[in-house]
């Protein structure tokens, strides 16, 4: 999904050739956006659904609950929600071989909870437009009660007794997991932890701040990780 000029069509276009080295078999990828100039012609790019937040209030990840719509354009099957700013370091295949009816990141920061990060999940489509539909029905009170979209997304699913975790060690933070403790990030380089498949980029530094060594004012110093760019192409 991409809106707005944030994130250019190279993330779509890279993001694509990541999932072709590593998918097995064949696979429709799917963008929704508002700017398709640019993107390769592999992808399919449609419109982001309609989402219109109480008093114009900015909608930003509030969009990724469209993906429930009851009929996504014709849309069917399983499928699996990237981020535009992750990096696909091995196999992703086993994303489409657990079994669940809906599955997510389990968020690092606070393992405690229950709330999941959005940055990769799974589903039918098609088959949570109830999530959808109860957001748009109260959402004062969603945007009240909860900080953003994955915090409600799987608030309402964990309530259904839908909710499942990936492999703790499938998707990786790139701030949490990949950058070294403090002092030795100062001279160690940034690397991929053993069993990750799909690195987040989550936060201010995002795949090209990563390979550049920029933190962008994060508190973790990093060297440049220039491994990075034998992943982050197309």
């Amino acid at each position: 999904m991409k809106w707005g000029t944030k994130y250019g069509p190279e993330y779509v276009n890279r993001l694509y050739a990541m999932v072709r080295r590593h998918l097995k078999g064949e696979f429709q990828f799917v963008c929704l956006t508002d700017r398709s100039e640019g993107i390769r012609a592999e992808v399919q790019c449609l419109p982001i659904p309609e989402l219109t937040l109480p008093n114009g209030e900015p909608e930003r990840g509030w969009k990724k609950l469209t993906t429930f719509e009851a009929d996504l354009h014709g849309l069917r099957g399983t499928a699996l929600f990237l981020d535009l700013d992750v990096v696909i370091v091995d196999d992703i295949t086993p994303f489409f071989e657990v079994p669940g009816e809906f599955l997510i990141i389990h968020d690092w920061k606070r393992p405690w909870r229950i709330t999941g990060n959005s940055s990769v999940y799974r589903f039918t489509l098609g088959a949570h437009a109830d999530v959808l539909q109860e957001f748009r029905q109260n959402q004062a009170k969603a945007k009240a009660e909860f900080r953003n979209e994955q915090a409600f997304l799987t608030a309402v699913l964990h309530r259904q007794g839908k909710v499942q975790y990936w492999d703790g060690s499938w998707c990786a933070s790139y701030k949490y997991h990949c950058i070294p403790f403090w002092p030795s990030s100062f001279w160690r380089e940034p690397f991929i932890p053993k069993g990750a498949r799909i690195l987040i980029f989550h936060g201010v530094m995002n795949p090209p701040d990563a390979l550049a060594g920029r933190n962008n004012g994060n508190w973790r110093h990093a060297r440049p990780a220039r491994w990075i760019a034998d992943h982050w192409r197309e």
